[in-house]
């Protein structure tokens, strides 16, 4: 099962995906709001953090899960504050009951991650692509457009044109076609 903890929070936060099963993971912990208060609305316990990146708005509560939930925090790169331990690109990681792909996915920021998962039909975009044809800026500290444009397209490869659901860092998640907004997405990151 997943939930976006975040979601009709009035504050600067990415969203906060819980995701229950054989191993209840958080994807991105959020900022500004309080995180630890809505994992325990839903479960008892954690057994990690699941990093896409690490811009401000997706780890600004990423000390207070940690502390309350004595987890450690997996991302991409572990010389970051705050990241525990590595997930290599093409590793698999356990996201509640399904193996999802990590895919190395820079152009937004150096460190960004997606993690997507054949079997439940799932995407973890992160900041890379959006509902609708958006997709992550490229304005700030490590963005590069051309890198962004590559990533996309590594994802488009991967991911089956069936896809159910994607959820992305901000945003509501797209479970009506979500292969296609990857795909404008693309194609809008090509023409900005």
């Amino acid at each position: 099962m997943i939930t976006n903890l975040a979601q009709g929070v009035q504050a600067f936060t990415s969203n906060v995906f819980l995701v229950s099963g054989d191993r209840t993971v958080l994807v991105d912990t959020g900022a500004n709001f309080d995180a630890v208060a809505a994992v325990r609305s839903e479960v008892d316990d954690l057994d990690a953090v699941i990093l896409t990146h690490t811009h401000r708005d997706h780890v600004g509560n990423l000390s207070a899960v940690k502390d309350a939930f004595d987890v450690d925090a997996w991302g991409y790169d572990t010389s970051i504050e705050g990241v525990d331990r590595a997930i290599a690109d093409e590793e698999t990681v356990r996201l509640g009951d399904h193996e999802h792909v990590a895919l190395h996915t820079p152009g937004h920021k150096n460190d960004h991650l997606c993690f997507y998962s054949e079997a439940a039909s799932v995407l973890f975009a992160g900041d890379l692509v959006f509902q609708n044809g958006s997709f992550g800026r490229t304005d700030l500290e490590e963005g590069d457009r051309e890198a962004l444009i590559e990533s996309i397209d590594r994802v488009l490869e991967r991911i089956d044109p069936g896809l159910a659901a994607m959820h992305t860092g901000h945003g509501p998640s797209v479970t009506t076609d979500p292969y296609d907004h990857v795909e404008l997405s693309a194609q809008m990151a090509r023409q900005a």
